[in-house]
Parts: C-alpha cells; sequence; structure tokens
C-alpha cells in the first residue's frame, strides 16, 4: 500500500496543475525529494508534463530491474495511456478534489506539503513542514 500525494505547480492565474503520485509521498521521502530534484519552475513543469506517477524517484523500473538513472517512474513507461495533469481553478479545489494523503504545491519559488489526513470540511488541510534533504 503506497502513500499517496499530488504534486503541483502554482500557475500565474493562481490556478494548479497537478499529478497523482502513488508511493513515497510522505514529506521525509517526495519532500525531500522535491525539495533537492525539482527545485525550479522548469524542472517542475517538466515532471508535471509527464503525466502521473508511480514513483517520484527511484532508479527501479516496471521489471524490478536497475534503471541507468533515478527519476520518476511515469505510468507511461509501462505502456499505459498517458494519465494528462489534472487543473484546479485555484488553491480551494485543488485542495478539496481528491484524497490523498499529501498534497504538494511549488508556490513562489519552494515546496508547500499539506497534510490531507487532517483534511476538515470546514477549512483548508495544514500545512506541514518539509524536512532539509541530507547532504548526500
Amino acid at each position: 500500500m503506497g502513500t499517496h500525494s499530488r504534486i503541483g505547480i502554482q500557475l500565474a492565474d493562481d490556478s494548479v496543475l497537478s499529478v497523482y503520485c502513488h508511493w513515497n509521498g510522505y514529506p521525509a521521502f517526495n519532500g525531500v525529494k522535491l525539495q533537492q530534484h525539482f527545485n525550479t519552475r522548469e524542472k517542475v513543469a517538466e515532471l508535471i508534463d509527464g503525466g502521473d506517477i508511480s514513483d517520484l524517484y527511484t532508479n527501479v523500473g516496471w521489471d524490478n530491474e536497475t534503471l541507468p538513472e533515478s527519476g520518476p517512474l511515469y505510468y507511461t513507461s509501462r505502456g499505459e495511456e498517458y494519465r494528462a495533469p489534472r487543473h484546479d481553478n485555484n488553491m480551494t479545489e485543488y485542495l478539496t478534489q481528491d484524497a490523498e494523503e499529501y498534497a504538494y504545491v511549488f508556490t513562489k519559488g519552494e515546496w508547500v506539503c499539506y497534510n490531507m489526513n487532517q483534511f476538515d470540511d470546514s477549512k483548508l488541510p495544514e500545512i506541514v513542514a518539509i524536512p532539509s534533504p541530507v547532504a548526500a
């Protein structure tokens, strides 16, 4: 069972373009990997353009083979149909559409993480800290 997350980028009109990620959605993994490897608008846009993701950052392929590089494992790399990014009109819509456990959004040059497990219909989910990446 995975820790599901949604990874998005806030656009100039305050709408959000995002993709689903099945594995390792918790801040200590996906949050850290987003900060380490997807830390510019260009890198985030490229990540999201690939569509829905099984694993954000891995070097293990669909047949348990070792891949030459670590990176996102898109569903399309398994031969599945492209799952286009979802567009939400604003942050409220982004944070109230699905039941993933964490939602990430790249906004104003940084990642923000929301704990969707604490969602309450009367208020938006709480922001949670993303641990600082440990130097390799």
